[in-house]
């Protein structure tokens, strides 16, 4: 799980965004979009950009880059 959308689900949250509002009447996500965010999966960077637009915020205030833990195989 390198990229985690935590920060973006939070915001969500504080602002009362639900999923009718950004997906049906916003329309800024699309419903698989809304599920991608929400199971940290990939989404397009353009749906970034459009989600840094509505919410008047960077990248990095949205996101964030979580490293896999170290693989030890090697150490045994």
């Amino acid at each position: 799980m390198p990229i985690s959308y935590e920060k973006l689900l939070n915001i969500f949250k504080k602002k009362g965004i639900t999923s009718y509002s950004i997906t049906k009447k916003d329309k800024i996500l699309g419903q698989a979009t809304w599920k991608k965010i929400h199971e940290n999966g990939h989404i397009d960077t353009r749906t970034i950009e459009a989600l840094c637009k509505y919410l008047h915020c960077q990248p990095g205030d949205i996101m964030e880059y979580i490293p896999d833990p170290p693989d030890n195989s090697d150490n045994q």
